[in-house]
């Protein structure tokens, strides 16, 4: 494996580099703040490395430095991943993305919607359509995640076991079934929330291949990608390589996470449910290169993992009604922010940059991760930004708005 590097000057490719630097110095300030225990960004121009930089600690106590090849969970930047594995099997002809996902699994096939009543006591009704499978790509199933703190279904996930997205006691297919048993939040196609969804894409990715969601990723995407150090844990070998996980206090501040040697520990044990919407390991090299397929229309060095149509269509925003997820989000989602901004199949796509109040182009997509990670691609300006940290939650600081207005300053 060749390691990470710069493979074009930054001037060449279209940036100043006086003004590139500014990226730099202005996420230093975050670690020398005690905001960030540390970062790895790397930017890349017409599928070159333009700007690779690390600043930080990987681990604050031991005295370990961001290195190139730290290991970082990447939390829902795991979800496009999971989403471009499922249009693998679209483009196989496995399913329509109408199909209700009660014809593969079986559990969903009588859904209820959340009507009103406690968490003890809910009051429900027969959703007035099948949850489908763009549903689930799309975040609009009705499903939700217990971390939101927000409505009564969210306290009955806590209950169930599932504050962080899985509940430790059971399997991918076990964890389904629960979901299947509790409410939706609306009709699905109603609104957008922010859930579980593509973890039950994950498992419906298991049904129609017939392989194990980290089988199908090692085997179908990250193989043929390159993508050697990405997967559900962390190999024994490349246990120092793994960045420690830290967690904001009351004034922004990163602390190690309270249960250090517990969630470190995790990283290197394969997970008893593969969660597609958050499990992932990952290093800027790999991502990188998973970004790179999806700007060159879902090929990279002779390897084709989708058709160019496929991710163009992936990467529109498919919100009923051509929707922002100002208008259609619940809860914590629905910000000034998130105006402009719709979802297609695992992505969020900048449709109207002036209505987002972000410097952008149209038709940028992009995600992140619950640790503060973020990417995006932008096939306007042949761009592609990754950005690796490790600060729970993510919406700690406005690390992606700004990050956002330093790189578009230094394209000239």
């Amino acid at each position: 494996m060749n390691p990470v590097q710069i493979e074009v000057e930054a001037a060449e490719a279209g940036f100043d580099p006086q003004r590139l630097a500014r990226v730099d110095r202005h996420f230093a300030r975050y670690v020398e703040d005690g905001k960030l225990p540390g970062w790895q960004l790397l930017v890349s121009r017409g599928g070159r490395i333009a700007h690779l930089s690390q600043h930080g600690m990987r681990d604050v106590a031991g005295g370990r430095p961001v290195e190139r090849d730290t290991v970082f969970r990447i939390y829902s930047m795991s979800k496009p991943i999971t989403s471009v594995a499922a249009m693998m099997l679209h483009e196989e002809g496995a399913f329509e993305l109408t199909d209700p996902v009660a014809d593969f699994l079986p559990a969903f096939a009588e859904p209820r919607v959340y009507t009103g009543g406690p968490a003890r006591a809910p009051k429900t009704r027969p959703a007035t359509e099948p949850i489908r499978i763009w549903h689930l790509l799309t975040h609009t199933a009705g499903l939700t995640y217990a971390f939101h703190h927000l409505h009564p279904v969210d306290e009955l996930y806590r209950g169930a076991g599932f504050e962080f997205g899985m509940a430790d006691h059971l399997d991918l297919a076990g964890c389904c079934d629960a979901w299947a048993g509790m409410p939706l939040l609306f009709d699905p196609g109603a609104a957008w929330n922010y859930s579980v969804a593509t973890d039950v894409l994950g498992r419906l990715v298991e049904v129609v291949s017939g392989l194990s969601l980290d089988e199908f990723f090692r085997t179908r995407i990250f193989a043929p990608l390159g993508m050697s150090d990405t997967g559900f844990a962390v190999a024994a070998h490349d246990a120092d390589r793994l960045a420690s996980l830290y967690v904001a206090d009351r004034t922004g501040r990163a602390k190690p996470h309270p249960q250090h040697e517990r969630v470190q520990a995790a990283a290197l044990a394969p997970p008893n449910a593969a969660s597609g919407g958050g499990g992932l390991y990952s290093t800027a090299r790999d991502y990188h290169r998973f970004t790179q397929m999806l700007l060159r229309g879902g090929e990279l060095d002779g390897q084709r993992i989708l058709g160019d149509r496929t991710v163009k269509y992936m990467t529109r925003n498919h919100l009923p009604g051509g929707a922002d997820l100002e208008s259609l989000a619940m809860g914590s989602f629905s910000e000034v922010a998130n105006a402009g901004k719709g979802f297609g199949l695992g992505f969020a796509v900048i449709d109207d940059p002036a209505a987002a109040k972000v410097i952008a182009s149209p038709g940028e997509f992009s995600w992140g991760g619950l640790a503060s990670t973020a990417f995006w691609v932008d096939p306007v300006e042949d761009l592609t930004v990754v950005f690796l940290t490790q600060l729970i939650p993510s919406s700690t600081h406005p690390i992606r708005s700004q990050l956002h207005q330093l790189i578009y300053q230094a394209l000239v």
